[in-house]
């Protein structure tokens, strides 16, 4: 397996996101890893500003991390791949919404259809 150099983590302000940042943090200072933060703006986290996220973030991000964020928007999945394709990412933390078997069979999750498009390694943090 290739060595972890770039993790790419996506948020929107769950709690299952705030638990994937924690998870990356860790994961980037055992890694030495530099950090990349998006924020893919849609109809699901538009009552809370990127900023109040990001904002979070620095407040913990140690100071010897090298980190960057971003705000995308259209369709999260393929924004996050995106993302994680120009940012040359060696790995994707992502927290899971938790819907639920039905509801995700029905709606379909944004970390499942990452893992399932991905070209890389990606961490579902529940």
């Amino acid at each position: 397996m290739k060595s972890i150099k770039k993790i790419l983590v996506p948020v929107d302000g769950s709690i299952n996101g705030c638990k994937a940042v924690d998870v990356a943090i860790d994961l980037a200072e055992k890694c030495d890893a530099s950090m990349d933060f998006v924020y893919v703006a849609s109809q699901i986290n538009k009552d809370i500003p990127s900023y109040i996220i990001f904002d979070r973030i620095w407040e913990k991000l140690p100071k010897k991390i090298q980190a960057e964020k971003f705000v995308e928007s259209g369709s999260i999945s393929q924004a996050i791949l995106r993302v994680a394709k120009d940012r040359e990412s060696d790995m994707i933390v992502m927290g899971s919404r938790g819907l639920g078997l039905f509801k995700g069979a029905l709606m379909g999750s944004v970390s499942q259809k990452v893992v399932e498009k991905s070209k890389i390694p990606v961490m579902v943090i529940k």
